[in-house]
């Protein structure tokens, strides 16, 4: 187990969503130190996008199955057809992105989509 205050771990998200809470709970319960990131309070950050989208695709940050993407139209969502267009709604509406995304250290690739105890353990 890694002590606190090593590596900068970034936890991004919305504060009442219940995946956000169980990933931030499982980083203290690990002694691991992080900040939060709020997309309602401080937005989705622009400048990080196209990093976390060549980490892990466009497709995996973008939440198909959650309710924003649901209440979107029929055309608003066949128009997210690639990186470009994916970016512009996350930016617009940062409750479609799949949450947490994680930063694990200061390189902006170095990050996980939603939350995978199994996975996380590898990580520690």
């Amino acid at each position: 187990m890694r002590p606190m205050n090593t590596p900068h771990i970034t936890v991004f998200g919305i504060p009442n969503c219940d995946t956000v809470k169980k990933a931030r709970q499982w980083l203290t319960d690990h002694g691991l130190d992080y900040q939060f990131h709020d997309f309602k309070k401080q937005g989705v950050p622009a400048d990080l996008l196209p990093a976390w989208q060549k980490a892990a695709g466009w497709e995996p940050l973008v939440n198909r199955k959650g309710t924003t993407w649901r209440k979107l139209d029929a055309a608003s969502q066949a128009s997210v057809t690639d990186a470009d267009s994916a970016r512009a709604l996350m930016l617009a509406q940062a409750s479609v992105i799949k949450r947490p995304v994680v930063q694990w250290s200061a390189d902006a690739a170095d990050i996980s989509v939603g939350f995978d105890p199994e996975a996380w353990n590898q990580r520690i």
